[in-house]
This record gives structure tokens, C-alpha cells and sequence, in this order.
């Protein structure tokens, strides 16, 4: 069930403004269950003045009192997970700004650690903080080198480090999600980081990225140097998409998946996933039993013209589970 603390007190939109973080004002527990949810028009616009009675709730199909409603601004609690593997290396300096950009977005209450994965799974500075300079400092120091690809054990270490923490907790990853650890390295499935994600009620946030390789075996003809026979070579440029295991993470969990290509500009995206977290709606009702398994939740708005993102389910664990 529930363990995060949830925060009530709305945060100043003003960046720049004070806030104090008052995380532990109000804290769930087994006797209720919390529900962010990301509201949306048809232009993919955020819809921040819903009101409690625009939703409807329903636990396996049952449909819930809403005890608990509010649609101020929540702090958050995060860590930005980067991939060091050889598909992502390229792309590191862009992605380094655009994680600057989102850090220049966190607000006064929220707070944050930089990770990276590759042959090791580094998240720094030692504790959460709500010093953007800091965090700074981590981004800007030479990163380790790149190597192989373990996503989905870098997602499980982050959800282990946000579990000490209150109020609501997410993990946003930037990848292309083909999980490829080295042998000696732990394995980890996403059905296990899926299911933690249920039981530890962590929201997953997922930028997917296209990895492109360059070989030999067909596509452009080039001509050979002069003076060597002039049989043509063949090159082959193959771009491959993120893992759809990105997005069903990111959808499991009820946080927001982003897929990037040339079209796509990666500070706002990055920007666009620091406003959706401070722009989400916190549902709360009580649960008919406890009974230690996994429940259907549903969330919709009598709005019309709208699309509601949260999380899809809750394991219903008796106090002390």
C-alpha cells in the first residue's frame, strides 16, 4: 500500500520565490491510496483547473470517494537516470543541456540526483538535494566512460535510493532502452521493474532515443581509391527505435513517455516533463480491503475532450508488508 508522504501545501510558481517543504504534513498509509494523475487536451495542452468533481475513480471497477483532492503544486522527489552506452554517446553533450535546462525548472521544494549507466550505475551527489549549483557541478564532471547498457538494474537502484524518501517520487530516464548489461553485470527484467513500480508507487518517466548504427552489407555504393579495383562497397545505416518497453514502463507507473527524433527538441522536452510534474492533479480514496493483491485503478474526467494519465494499478498490502 501507500508509504509516500504527500504533500498538500501548494509550492509558488515563481521559482525564484521561497517555499518551505513540508513533505511530511500529510503522510499516506494502508488506508489510502494516492493517485497523480496528468490531465490533457486534444492538442496535447496541460488542463490544470479541473476540480474534484470533474474525475471519477474506480478501483476494479468500483467506483471510489474521492477523499482526498488537490491541484497545487506538489514538490517532487528525483532522480535523472542518463544512458552512457556506445548508441547513447554521441548525443551526451545535447543531452547534458537539456538536464541543465530541467534543472534550471526545479522549484524551490523539489529534489533531485543525476545518475548515469554504464559499466558502472553512479547516481551523485550522496543525498537529494534542492541546490541547483550542486547539481550542476554533477552534470558538468567528466562522466564515466561509455559501456554497456544496463537499464533496467539502473532503474531498480534508483527506485531503491527514492524509497527512504516522502512525498512523490519518480525516476526519468533518457535511453534507447535495449537493455544490454555485461555479463558480469546483474540482469534485471522490466516485468520485476514494473512490478516494483506497483508495490513502491514510483513514477517512471521515459525519453526514448533512437540508436543509429554504420556497417558494411548494403544500402550506398561508394567508389574505391584510385588505383584499386573499382568494386562497390556497400553501406548500411541502420536507425533503430527505443524499446517499447519505455513507453508500457512509463505507462504502468502513470508517469509520461517521450519518443525523440530530428524533429524533436530535447531542452523542451525535458522542460515539458518539469511541467508536467508540477501540474499534477493528487487524488486520494480509501480502500475497501486490504487483501495483499494487485488492484485495477481508473481514472477519468467528465470533461469532454480530455486524456488522463496515471497510474493503472496498486497492490493492496496490509500494514507492515
Amino acid at each position: 500500500m501507500t508509504r509516500a508522504a504527500l504533500a498538500l501545501a501548494g509550492v509558488l510558481l515563481c521559482l525564484a520565490a521561497p517555499a518551505a517543504r513540508d513533505q511530511g504534513a500529510y503522510r499516506g498509509g494502508t488506508d489510502l491510496v494516492a493517485v497523480y494523475a496528468t490531465v490533457t487536451d486534444a492538442a496535447g495542452r496541460l488542463v490544470p483547473d479541473l476540480q474534484k468533481s470533474d474525475f471519477v475513480v474506480t478501483d476494479n471497477g468500483k467506483k471510489q470517494t474521492i477523499s482526498i483532492f488537490s491541484n497545487d503544486i506538489q514538490p517532487i522527489t528525483i532522480i535523472v537516470m542518463l544512458d552512457r552506452s556506445g548508441s547513447m554517446a554521441e548525443n551526451f553533450g545535447l543531452v547534458r543541456d537539456a538536464v541543465g535546462e530541467f534543472i534550471t525548472r526545479l522549484l524551490p521544494a523539489d529534489r533531485a540526483r543525476i545518475g548515469t549507466l554504464s559499466y558502472d550505475i553512479v547516481i551523485q551527489p550522496a543525498a537529494f538535494t534542492s541546490d541547483q549549483q550542486a547539481l550542476q557541478d554533477v552534470l558538468n564532471r567528466d562522466p564515466q566512460r561509455i559501456g554497456p547498457s544496463p537499464i533496467w538494474t539502473a532503474v531498480d537502484r534508483s527506485i531503491t535510493a527514492l524509497l527512504p524518501e516522502g512525498g512523490r517520487r519518480v525516476v526519468l530516464l533518457f535511453t534507447d532502452g535495449h537493455d544490454s548489461p555485461e555479463r558480469n553485470q546483474v540482469h534485471t527484467s522490466v516485468k520485476d521493474v514494473m512490478w516494483r513500480t506497483k508495490v513502491d508507487e514510483i513514477m517512471i518517466y521515459a525519453i526514448g532515443f533512437p540508436s543509429e548504427t554504420t556497417g558494411f552489407g548494403g544500402g550506398v555504393y561508394l567508389p574505391m581509391p584510385r588505383g584499386m579495383p573499382q568494386r562497390p562497397v556497400l553501406m548500411t545505416h541502420h536507425v533503430e527505435p527505443p524499446d517499447p518497453a519505455l513507453k508500457d514502463l512509463a505507462a504502468v507507473s502513470g508517469g509520461g513517455y517521450f519518443e525523440m527524433d530530428n524533429e524533436h527538441d530535447l531542452k523542451q522536452t525535458f522542460a515539458r516533463v518539469a511541467d508536467e510534474l508540477h501540474h499534477q492533479y493528487l487524488l486520494g480514496f480509501t480502500p475497501a480491503k486490504l487483501d495483499d493483491k494487485e488492484h485495477k485503478i481508473e481514472v477519468k474526467a467528465l470533461r469532454p475532450d480530455v486524456t488522463v494519465r496515471a497510474r493503472k494499478s496498486y497492490v493492496a498490502r496490509p500494514a507492515g508488508r
